[in-house]
């Protein structure tokens, strides 16, 4: 009886013990464990691309941060970053050591269209998240064929809509005119350009597309205009963008002109325009502007200012690819502490893909995170603003175009 009643002890003993092991110790997937999460990450540090190469520099720096601080539900975020110089086959062989050598739980904000897309599938076979892509493109929110990718910033087809709105709003009798990079960003753009007109895409008088190579676009400029268009969308890269610009100018023409936010930089798109040429130019954003004077005081500012001093320092800190870096970090670090003990791959894009409301610091107010099950587009929403005198003013609403699925 004696030996019933201790071996009976002993086995519920044995039974609480695991029990209490696996709710101290969590549940984990490869690249995860009661110390330490591994985070993998493609960024071009060499290359024709790699002025990109600030966002995985501060986001190693975040995480430095955020370990420094006790890391995430107390384990550390083991970044692993490699350079991949923007070039698909390159990303393939970075990727494919993350995943098979280093071991890592997830990729996360793999940097560039054509790089991440290179991997896409690979990822998904092998059910590795492919988590918050640093690319515009709304390829990245195909959660039914790819339901382990999930992009991060407004997508392009969003982008094109929103400007198609503010077009009807306030130019509703204009006479459009596009100019775009026959690329995939462009090619979003201007198919979200175009259902956000929907029945109106008459008002479409010239739509010309540029290749990369082209040394200028001076004469696509030219048929614009003849074409009649006294709206201008540009949908260029920045070389081309600062082109455009300038030649309007010079042609003494004056339309209403719209950019691209991936070519709304004041250095490297408006100042090589000339400030004077650009002034009234209108594109969107969703982040605060280190430039503006507006966020002279914001905590949130402040806090990030801090930060790039002190892991970071000599950097650009009005740099809007830093500031990208920063609060993409965030939030993923927001994701990690969501997923509590359970660091599964699975229950990572669980999270990801529950994200209410979220707020991140250098996001202006009003513009939150949102994803669900069936919406992998974390950020969906944009403010539009005006250059004037060299600063980019915020102005209406903050607008939102949900992109189809």
């Amino acid at each position: 009886m004696a030996r019933t009643l201790w071996s009976a002890f002993a086995t519920a003993m044995t039974a609480w013990a695991v029990t209490t092991s696996a709710m101290a110790g969590g549940v984990y997937d490869e690249g995860a464990s009661d110390t330490e999460i591994k985070i993998g990450n493609t960024n071009p540090y060499s290359g024709p691309a790699s002025a990109y190469g600030i966002v995985g520099k501060v986001e190693e720096a975040y995480f430095q941060m955020i370990n420094e601080q006790g890391g995430v539900n107390g384990r550390k975020i083991n970044f692993i970053t490699y350079d991949d110089a923007y070039s698909p086959p390159k990303t393939v062989e970075q990727t494919r050591k993350l995943v098979e050598s280093d071991g890592v739980l997830a990729i996360f904000s793999g940097l560039g269209t054509a790089p991440s897309l290179a991997v896409r599938k690979y990822l998904n076979t092998k059910q590795i998240p492919q988590i918050f892509v640093s690319s515009g493109s709304a390829k990245f929110g195909d959660y039914r064929s790819f339901p382990w990718s999930m992009g991060h910033q407004t997508n392009f087809l969003t982008e094109g809509r929103i400007f198609a709105d503010y077009i009807l709003s306030e130019h509703p009798n204009a006479k459009v005119g596009i100019l775009y990079q026959n690329d995939d960003v462009g090619k979003e753009l201007l198919q979200g350009l175009k259902e956000g007109l929907n029945a109106k895409q008459s008002m479409i008088v010239a739509e010309i597309s540029y290749e990369l190579a082209e040394p200028t676009i001076d004469s696509h400029v030219v048929k614009i205009r003849s074409a009649g268009a006294d709206v201008f969308v540009n949908f260029s890269l920045p070389k081309a963008a600062a082109q455009a610009i300038r030649k309007i100018a010079e042609m003494n023409w004056k339309p209403v002109q719209i950019v691209s936010k991936v070519s709304s930089s004041v250095g490297s798109v408006m100042k090589p325009a000339g400030l004077d040429n650009a002034e009234g130019v209108i594109s969107a954003s969703y982040a605060k502007d280190f430039n503006d004077s507006k966020w002279k005081d914001d905590p949130a500012m402040r806090a990030y200012s801090a930060f790039m001093d002190k892991y970071l320092p000599g950097s650009d800190q009005s740099n809007s690819l830093a500031i990208y870096g920063y609060f993409i970090s965030e939030n993923l670090v927001k994701v990690l502490k969501q997923c509590g003990d359970n660091l599964t791959r699975a229950n990572l894009m669980k999270q990801a893909a529950s994200m209410k409301d979220v707020e991140l610091s250098l996001l202006l107010p009003g513009i939150k995170v949102n994803t669900s099950p069936t919406d992998f587009y974390p950020l969906e929403q944009l403010q539009l603003m005006r250059l004037q005198r060299g600063e980019w003013k915020l102005f209406g609403p903050i607008m939102q175009a949900r992109a189809e699925n």
